[in-house]
């Protein structure tokens, strides 16, 4: 299925930016939005957290290149004793060699990345996906990421405060799985995470640029 969301900004100064931002969805899966991104010229900077190098599930069709999905092998999920599947092991590996016509072409971004990877992710192996994510960068000659990881925090990683949430259902496998993460570490991480986010964008988006402080 593909979805079309047209987003029209705030105008300045209330906005940093004046157009209108056209933003195509494809597939239901968490990294597409990454996908996207990544092809975007006039991107200057993407956060990336707990994502793959690799196009997941389903294809993607952009300008006439399709990127092949990465599949998963649903016999290495483990039952644990919850009832939850823990999924960590499922996804192939996206740099075997017959697997290598799924990576991202995420060299071909001319913006800066915040790769950031939870140690303790059961939904995939965060942390290897970064790495491979980075060597691909260098291999390109390109410099233009920062990377944090963070110990004992899990895949859903969001702002902070909210409820932890160790397992749920898989909307795509639909069944429920673990997320990983300890509790505490996981909350100290999205503290932690929505600062440097917040300095990050400033950095790359706001640096240069006039606007005014929210006044209530």
């Amino acid at each position: 299925m593909l979805s079309k969301v047209k987003l029209r900004l705030l105008p300045s100064p209330r906005c940093l930016f004046d157009d209108v931002v056209r933003v195509k969805v494809e597939g239901l899966v968490p990294e597409q939005q990454v996908e996207l991104r990544a092809k975007l010229r006039d991107d200057n900077a993407t956060v990336w957290i707990n994502g793959c190098n690799a196009n997941v599930m389903l294809p993607l069709h952009y300008k006439g290149m399709v990127i092949p999905p990465l599949m998963f092998d649903a016999q290495r999920a483990v039952l644990t004793k919850s009832g939850a599947l823990d999924i960590k092991a499922s996804i192939n590996d996206p740099m075997a060699e017959e697997n290598k016509g799924t990576l991202i072409p995420i060299e071909r971004a001319e913006g800066r990345f915040l790769f950031v990877a939870a140690e303790d992710d059961k939904n995939w192996d965060s942390c290897y996906f970064a790495e491979q994510a980075i060597k691909q960068l260098r291999h390109h000659g390109k410099q233009n990421y920062e990377v944090v990881t963070y110990p004992g925090a899990g895949h859903y990683m969001e702002t902070p405060y909210m409820p932890f949430c160790p397992s749920s259902m898989h909307r795509v496998l639909g069944q429920p799985v673990i997320w990983g993460g300890e509790p505490r570490a996981h909350a100290a991480a999205e503290v932690d995470l929505w600062k440097r986010i917040q300095l990050f964008f400033r950095s790359h988006l706001v640096e240069g640029r006039s606007c005014r402080k929210a006044q209530l």
